[in-house]
């Protein structure tokens, strides 16, 4: 398995070469999709691929 499933809030604000504050707002507004483990919140990397490829999530 060479990518990731899951990507943190950084790494999937730096993959889609945008902030966090954005990346925020993708995810309240349903467009980045995230899983819950434990204490944190994890973004999941077919809903970055989605958004980079001019898709919604």
């Amino acid at each position: 398995m060479d990518e990731p499933i899951l990507l943190s809030i950084d790494k999937a604000a730096e993959a889609l070469s945008i902030g966090r504050s954005k990346t925020y707002e993708l995810i309240s507004e349903g467009r980045l999709l995230t899983v819950n483990i434990g204490r944190r919140r994890l973004v999941r990397a077919d809903s970055v691929r989605a958004i980079a490829g001019g898709g919604a999530a």
